[in-house]
């Protein structure tokens, strides 16, 4: 397990994070594919809070794409990093996720966070923010529409419908399971929006959310547990 210390220049007020989030969203790359589905390796990231303690524990679970086995993971452990400001996360997770990524043993391929890309209001959620810092293709998988509007989907797995901001199209609300509540995916970095649907699909054979997912939730929340004071 890394420990983590929160960087000298990191962002301390709302004003300094979102000029950070406008410098580097330009840096969002929209115009390449992305890996195939079920090839290579495909990386989960997520993190655990102890609000109480300040603590922020992350995950990385690298898996092999086609058998969905855990190939390498990491964790790692630092000081939350910013407070809880809807629309700034990422600068709460960033570095803890750096540094379970810079922890692996093997390169992570396609990165699934937790959450969001350009479906974002300000278009540079983390898997957004995570891919222009490491340039790794990225998606972004949450568990709900956050500020946008969509259709319900139809009924079986597979279905989709745009996820809205407007007229604008920042993602899909995707069934992942027959009946079941949608996803909501949306490009981070690097990839397109079918291919980061397909991939989601790829992940999610027997659950609702990706196993990528699952299994970095599970790391992070033993890793916090094992920071506990005795």
């Amino acid at each position: 397990m890394t420990t983590v210390r929160i960087p000298e220049d990191w962002p301390a007020t709302e004003e300094q994070a979102r000029a950070v989030q406008d410098a580097l969203r330009a840096g969002v790359i929209l115009g390449e594919p992305g890996p195939p589905p079920r090839t290579g390796h495909v990386t989960g990231v997520d993190v655990a809070y102890d609000d109480e303690r300040d603590v922020v524990a992350a995950a990385a679970v690298v898996l092999d794409a086609s058998s969905l086995e855990v190939v390498a993971e990491a964790t790692a452990v630092g000081r939350v990093s910013f407070p809880y400001v809807p629309g700034l996360l990422a600068f709460r997770e960033i570095p803890t996720v750096l540094a379970a990524l810079d922890a692996l043993p093997c390169p992570p391929g396609l990165v699934v966070c937790d959450g969001y890309g350009l479906a974002h209001p300000r278009r540079f959620g983390l898997a957004s923010h995570l891919g222009v810092l490491t340039g790794l293709p990225t998606i972004g998988v949450a568990k709900n529409p956050f500020t946008f509007t969509h259709d319900d989907p139809d009924t079986p797995r597979g279905s989709a419908s745009a996820l809205l901001a407007g007229s604008e199209e920042v993602g899909r609300a995707l069934r992942t399971r027959d009946g079941v509540k949608p996803v909501f995916v949306s490009v981070g970095h690097r990839t397109t929006l079918d291919n980061a649907c397909a991939h989601t699909l790829a992940l999610t054979p027997d659950h609702r959310l990706p196993e990528t997912t699952r299994r970095a939730d599970a790391l992070c929340r033993k890793a916090l547990r094992e920071t506990a004071p005795a």
